[in-house]
């Protein structure tokens, strides 16, 4: 199986992000996300054999937010960079308790031997990813010409254990298990 660990999307959030996708699918043929799999990632795990799958369970619920936590969703960009992009992007403002909550996330996960991140924690959801970066004027247009960029907020209470099945119409994400922050 193919494992994440992320927070979910709320409904008024995902329906401004779907509006926004439905304005541009028009303007490039790229792989565009399923509105239904926008998500925060938090740990992405990778390919983890099913029978140790209550061991991931296990170390998750050891991470302990203490509170919930504030996301905004606004602003878009490309991954690497706008002049040869892999990856379109919309941004996520949070405060340092989301980083905490990968970190923490990480560390447990790394005491089962899920292999450590080395890039650094860069929160945000992937609207598209560009296999042709060269057709992308259009698309580059439409984004300068919105007349926002704003997505709306939300608290997050939880995050969430996913798996990725992969299919030939693109992946599906399935929560697996919900793990609610400590409130004090």
């Amino acid at each position: 199986m193919r494992l994440f660990t992320g927070l979910g999307i709320p409904y008024e959030v995902r329906r401004n992000l779907e509006l926004l996708l439905a304005h541009l699918k028009p303007t490039a043929d790229i792989r565009w996300s399923p509105p239904e799999n926008l998500h925060i990632t938090t740990k992405f795990i990778g390919h983890w054999n099913a029978e140790r799958l209550e061991e991931v369970k296990a170390a998750l619920s050891k991470v302990k937010a203490e509170s919930p936590i504030q996301i905004g969703i606004s602003g878009l960009g490309w991954f690497p960079n706008p002049r040869s992009p892999r990856v379109f992007w919309a941004g996520v403002q949070a405060p340092s308790e989301l980083a905490e909550l990968a970190e923490k996330t990480e560390q447990v996960l790394a005491e089962i031997g899920v292999p450590v991140e080395k890039r650094a924690f860069s929160p945000h959801l992937t609207l598209a990813r560009i296999p042709n970066p060269e057709k992308l004027q259009k698309l580059k247009e439409a984004v300068a010409n919105l007349p926002s960029s704003d997505f709306g907020t939300f608290t997050a209470d939880r995050f969430i254990l996913y798996e990725s099945q992969l299919s030939p119409k693109g992946s599906r994400y399935s929560a697996l298990a919900q793990f609610p922050f400590n409130h004090r």
